[in-house]
């Protein structure tokens, strides 16, 4: 059905972060701040990335094992920090 299976398997852990920095766009323009149907889902979505890089590493062969796992230290610490960036967005100023 898909012309290239392993690239949207390989895209998915990006495509999942581009997904949080949009929903907390959208999320925090449509409801107050801290609304929980904004943030409950951005708290599944980081451990999600990190759950779609096991996978992608566990299903890679030999050297390719290897590409996984520097793509993985490299996006997982990039989408922590936007994760993080998201909840404060979206909590706006409901912490102070």
């Amino acid at each position: 059905m898909f012309p290239y299976p392993d690239q949207y398997r390989i895209a998915m852990p990006p495509m999942t972060t581009a997904f949080m920095v949009a929903w907390a766009i959208v999320t925090h323009a449509i409801f107050a701040d801290a609304s929980p149907f904004s943030l409950y889902p951005l708290l599944v979505l980081f451990p999600a990335v990190i759950a779609t890089h096991l996978y992608l590493i566990w299903l890679a062969k030999g050297m390719s094992r290897l590409d996984q796992c520097f793509y993985a230290l490299v996006h997982i610490p990039l989408a922590f920090v936007v994760w993080t960036f998201t909840i404060m967005h979206v909590n706006g100023n409901a912490f102070s």
